[in-house]
């Protein structure tokens, strides 16, 4: 047990590291593209046109590291019950095979798609928003530091994926680290605060599916709707896409001309 232990730690501290390493890189450059390098360039793409403060970015710094010491505490556990044969992880390729190991990449992905629209509906009830999701809400105007910026119990909720993962899907750590790459890189996009997109992009079936940065910038600033992470569907289906969102869309892609919707 002591050793189990001890190999569990070490895996953690490396899965720790590697999380915080893609999330500072990640951030990190968009930062700097968006907010220093071509600032002014793309300040039509800003969807909420003021800019955010110092103080709301070192308060979404602060609140993503401590985040990251949360999420290392999860992969401290699912390390742990890795090796000890309680979770679907495993080591060969071969025994599942490259399709697999491709497919098992997307079923993580539709799964925390699925995880994170729910749970997100349930921390906007009012007994759960002011003790566990008002934190991530106090960037109204979110920067890709926002990406993380959850309150201890939230940022417990959101690391919850882990755990489900990798107990209900057979899948290669390898695919699992991808999956996760997918979700840290996806997440500072959509918290960027910038449309990233084409102006016909919600013309297309593309855009009917994935979710944009307008999406998110929405929620944030208008704390309902666009409760989705990667895809509409559950926004969709459930009919709790903003009604403001395909006009805001057009704004931020075509320039900043015309008429903005009032916040």
């Amino acid at each position: 047990m002591t050793k189990q232990l001890s190999d569990a730690t070490l895996g953690a501290v490396g899965i720790t590291l590697a999380d915080a390493i893609w999330y500072v890189a990640s951030a990190g450059m968009l930062w700097l593209a968006f907010y220093v390098l071509f600032r002014r360039f793309l300040r039509p793409r800003k969807v909420i046109p003021r800019s955010p403060t110092g103080r709301q970015v070192r308060g979404e710094i602060l609140l993503s590291l401590r985040s990251l010491a949360v999420f290392g505490l999860m992969a401290l556990v699912v390390r742990y019950a890795s090796l000890s044969g309680h979770t679907r992880l495993y080591r060969d390729v071969a025994e599942y095979g490259w399709p697999w190991f491709v497919a098992s990449i997307a079923i993580a992905i539709v799964i925390h798609d699925a995880y994170f629209y729910w749970t997100h509906r349930l921390l906007h009830h009012p007994a759960m928003f002011r003790r566990m999701h008002r934190t991530h809400h106090l960037s109204a105007n979110p920067t890709p530091w926002a990406a993380y910026a959850f309150g201890s119990g939230e940022a417990i909720v959101q690391a919850g994926i882990g755990p489900v993962v990798v107990c209900l899907v057979p899948i290669h750590p390898a695919a699992f680290a991808l999956f996760m790459v997918w979700q840290i890189v996806f997440n500072v996009f959509g918290h960027c605060g910038y449309e990233i997109f084409p102006r016909w992009f919600l013309r297309t079936w593309v855009g009917q599916l994935l979710n944009t940065p307008t999406h998110h910038a929405l929620h944030h600033e208008k704390v309902r709707g666009c409760y989705g992470l990667y895809f509409n569907i559950w926004d969709r289906l459930m009919g709790t896409n903003h009604p403001d969102y395909r006009a805001r869309f057009e704004h931020a892609t075509s320039g900043g001309r015309g008429e903005p919707v009032a916040p």
